[in-house]
């Protein structure tokens, strides 16, 4: 591991955006950014070699295990939980980028979860001799202490952006696999829409869940954001989300509110960079991503073959997005309007912020087919996804939740 020189801090960071007027005073802000910076600072004192952990016969940890004999205790992470729109992400993004460790990862949790269970799956179909080969041991029927050894030693700081727990696969695995995280020396810093002990509320065996929440509360500074500013609702406040038709106006006015989302600067334009889903095995290319945000054109998500697993991975993973194109669908594209119907739902279901360009109106966009009884629901959807009942829902929370 190696350290990153000390430029800045999330402290400096957050009084630049105060100062430039980018964010109002807020005071549950300043004190999860006194924690970040608590955390910043002890960072510099971390060993510059491995993650602590029991000893195995590989050559990896034989060489790096120094860290077990280091006397100073792992640094508290830091969980931050609030409700939508507080900067929950905006300061833990400022925590990630002043991190003075070159050992780290910021992921999506949901992301993170597909990855453990597809170490689990590859875990499981290794021989004995191929576990020995990879550094585990031949008879051994748990892999979480390799899979753990696996993770922390990619990145020994792991930021997660809204950790939630909504099914029993993740739930089972959490808790075994964060006592070997936590074992074996990783930091985490989270955000979550909800405290700790509201994670898989009323979930199926959640009593074995419980020490999941009792970790977290033991290894992690548990700190809310409810201030009086929902920020991303104050960015699309006295924005359309549906603009017609298509043409370079529309597409100005949707670039300049994902510039304000994200907030970068429009003469950055170049800068956005793209991300890629793991769906299954495959890759879903996002062509602009930033800050939770994302945008793609009609043709990549509904003119391709793709299903409900992609449009519930971009659900999960971003709180908007930004469609731009649609067309008036007729019954010469009924397959692309399927698509979007079952895009839309899963943005609905997960409460994502939708914004759109489309070639007319939202009451004429569906002119002619075999699934207009079905399209009347989606369009009724977009009509309510302009609300501001639905503008402040949280992110991955369904209708009434």
């Amino acid at each position: 591991m190696s350290h990153v020189p000390h430029t800045t801090s999330p402290k400096i960071e957050y009084q630049a955006l105060i100062q430039n007027a980018e964010l109002k005073p807020d005071a549950d802000q300043a004190n999860a950014v006194d924690a970040l910076e608590r955390l910043h600072l002890e960072l510099f004192d971390l060993p510059l070699d491995s993650p602590r952990g029991e000893r195995s016969k590989s050559n990896w940890s034989t060489v790096l295990f120094g860290w077990l004999n280091h006397d100073k205790p792992v640094p508290k992470g830091i969980y931050l939980y609030g409700g939508v729109g507080r900067g929950k992400s905006m300061l833990m993004d400022l925590f990630y980028a002043t991190a003075p460790i070159a050992s780290k990862r910021r992921v999506h949790f949901h992301e993170f979860m597909l990855d453990v269970h597809n170490r689990l799956k590859t875990w499981h179909e290794l021989s004995a001799r191929e576990k020995v080969q990879q550094g585990g041991r031949a008879n051994d029927d748990d892999p979480m202490p390799f899979i753990a050894r696996k993770i922390i030693q990619e990145a020994r700081l792991l930021c997660f952006d809204e950790l939630q727990v909504t099914d029993i696969a993740d739930a089972m695995v959490l808790t075994r696999l964060f006592k070997e995280l936590f074992t074996q020396g990783v930091i985490v810093v989270a955000t979550s829409n909800r405290p700790p002990d509201e994670l898989y509320k009323n979930g199926l065996n959640r009593q074995r869940f419980l020490p999941f929440i009792e970790q977290v509360k033991e290894k992690l500074e548990i700190i809310p954001l409810q201030g009086p500013t929902d920020y991303r609702y104050d960015r699309l406040q006295g924005a359309q989300t549906y603009y017609f038709p298509i043409n370079e106006e529309t597409s100005s006015q949707l670039s300049a509110i994902f510039f304000r989302l994200t907030d970068r600067q429009i003469k950055d334009r170049d800068k956005v960079p793209s991300e890629t889903l793991n769906v299954q095995g495959r890759s879903l290319f996002v062509p602009k991503a930033a800050r939770g945000v994302a945008v793609f054109s009609f043709k990549r998500l509904c003119a391709n073959p793709l299903g409900t697993a992609d449009y519930l991975a971009i659900a999960r993973t971003y709180h908007t997005v930004i469609m731009v194109a649609i067309p008036q669908f007729t019954e010469n594209n009924n397959d692309e309007a399927r698509r979007f119907i079952h895009l839309i739902d899963a943005l609905y279901e997960h409460g994502v912020k939708f914004l759109c360009s489309a070639a007319v109106p939202l009451p004429e966009l569906y002119a002619g087919g075999d699934i207009g009884f079905e399209f009347e629901r989606t369009v009724s959807r977009l009509t309510e996804m302009q609300s501001e009942a639905y503008l402040t829902r949280g992110h991955g929370k369904t209708t009434g939740a």
